[in-house]
């Protein structure tokens, strides 16, 4: 079950990693003219994302990535401290910082409405309109 644990410890890393680089590739992307950044479904699978973060941030609910893997670690869904192996070390110290709850609500809620605000100020297009603009 180590290496499930694992896996689901790195799929949660590249959601983290999803949603920060794709928000800074949104601003970049918009400065450079890069068309992808405008991307309907890009933008939508970004904006759920941060939104399913946030609001699980603001009613208290630990992520359920996190509750998966230390269940898949040790059996419940209680974590005393368990033996870490190389991935989950490396990996949980780019995910997990030692902060009070309240930090962390509050870097999601803003981070979220910042993405909301990103969508206004950077809108995304339909494909078939960016195509009809095109020609």
């Amino acid at each position: 079950m180590i290496w499930l644990a694992n896996t689901v410890l790195v799929v949660h890393a590249l959601l983290a990693v999803f949603i920060v680089c794709g928000f800074a590739a949104i601003w970049v992307g918009a400065g450079l003219g890069w068309k992808w950044i405008r991307h309907k479904l890009f933008r939508l699978t970004h904006l759920f994302l941060i939104v399913i973060v946030s609001t699980l941030s603001l009613l208290g609910v630990a992520c359920p990535l996190t509750t998966l893997e230390d269940w898949l670690r040790t059996g419940s869904l209680e974590t005393n401290g368990f033996a870490q192996g190389f991935i989950q070390r490396w990996v949980s110290r780019l995910l997990f910082y030692d902060f009070p709850v309240w930090v962390f609500t509050l870097l999601y809620g803003a981070f979220g409405l910042v993405v909301l605000l990103t969508w206004r100020l950077v809108p995304p297009r339909n494909a078939s309109r960016t195509k009809a603009t095109r020609r």
